[in-house]
């Protein structure tokens, strides 16, 4: 989701991603809260309850960070734990990975909003696979 009128991305928002007609829609709140929901978001629908708020949000359908894995071929999907050496707030996060063939997008817990990375993942994680 973003802000119409700057084109901000709002990371408070779920993640929405679709592969092949099914749409997987990934959200992190607080230090400890992970939802992950299959087709419950209606992506065309205007969002409504914001009337109050200075910006229009809007779902987008493209992000320069999810571009590079668009037509790519999902191979495995995975949860990551957050398990550093030392002391950590962080610890105990869980990320979701999805693996392409050309390399891996994660959907991380930034501290209570949504943080996207790519690349290999940090070797601090513990994986936890889901499925291939």
């Amino acid at each position: 989701m973003r802000f119409v009128e700057d084109g901000d991305w709002f990371a408070d928002c779920p993640v929405v991603m679709e592969f092949d007609g099914l749409q997987v829609e990934v959200c992190h709140s607080k230090l400890d809260e992970l939802s992950i929901g299959w087709n419950t978001i209606d992506t065309a629908a205007t969002i409504t309850g914001w009337e109050w708020f200075e910006l229009t949000p809007q779902w987008s359908h493209s992000d320069e960070r999810l571009e590079p894995f668009v037509g790519q071929e999902l191979r495995e999907v995975a949860l990551l734990e957050w398990r550093p050496a030392g002391h950590d707030l962080a610890a105990g996060t869980v990320a979701v990975e999805f693996a392409f063939t050309g390399g891996c997008l994660r959907i991380v817990n930034g501290l209570d909003e949504n943080r996207i990375e790519t690349g290999a993942a940090q070797p601090d994680y513990v994986r936890h696979q889901l499925g291939r």
